[in-house]
C-alpha cells in the first residue's frame, strides 16, 4: 500500500511520535520513510525578529545559513539513525523555505511519497487561528492522505 512515507520533523517530541508512528507504518507495509527538516529562509527570520544594519547583513545571513544548516543536519541526523537501527530504509532532505507547508507538499511529490505523517499541537480556536497551523496547511492543500499524531 505505501512505499514512501514522508515525515516533516522538527526534532521536537511531539514530532519525534510522529516518527515512531511512521516507523510503525513502514514496518508493516515494507515502506522507506523520507524524512524533512524545512528550514526558515533568512529573509523571514531577519524581517520578522529584528533589523540588521546594511554593513553587516551579509556575514550574519552566512553566519544565520551555517547554523541553521547544522541544526537541520542534527535533526536529520537522528532521526535516520534511529530509523536505521530499527530495520527501516530512511532518508533526509532539509530545504530551505519560507512557507513549511507548501515545502512539505512539494517533496511528497518530488519523493513520490503515498502518506504525510506528521505531528499536531491541537491549538484550536482563536489561538490556532492566531499561530497558524502547518499541519492545518497540508492537510488542507494536501492531494495525499495526511495521518496526524498528537
Amino acid at each position: 500500500m505505501y512505499k514512501n512515507i514522508l515525515v516533516p520533523t522538527d526534532g521536537s517530541k511531539l514530532s519525534n511520535k510522529a516518527v515512531n508512528e511512521a516507523i510503525k507504518l513502514a514496518k508493516a507495509f515494507g515502506a522507506k520513510i523520507t524524512f524533512l527538516n524545512v528550514v526558515p529562509d533568512y529573509r523571514k527570520v531577519l524581517s520578522e525578529t529584528f533589523a540588521v544594519p546594511a554593513g553587516l547583513s551579509a556575514p550574519v545571513q552566512k553566519k544565520y545559513q551555517g547554523e541553521a544548516a547544522a541544526a537541520s543536519m542534527k535533526v536529520l541526523d537522528a532521526v535516520t539513525e534511529s530509523t536505521a537501527a530499527a530495520g527501516v530504509e530512511c532518508a533526509g532532505v532539509s530545504l530551505v523555505n519560507e512557507s513549511p507547508y507548501e515545502a512539505i507538499i512539494k517533496q511528497a511529490a518530488k519523493s513520490k511519497c503515498e502518506v504525510i505523517v506528521m505531528a499536531s499541537h491541537g491549538r484550536r480556536g482563536l489561538q490556532g487561528f492566531l499561530l497558524g497551523s502547518e499541519t492545518t496547511k497540508v492537510l488542507v492543500h494536501s492531494k495525499i492522505p495526511v495521518l496526524v499524531v498528537r
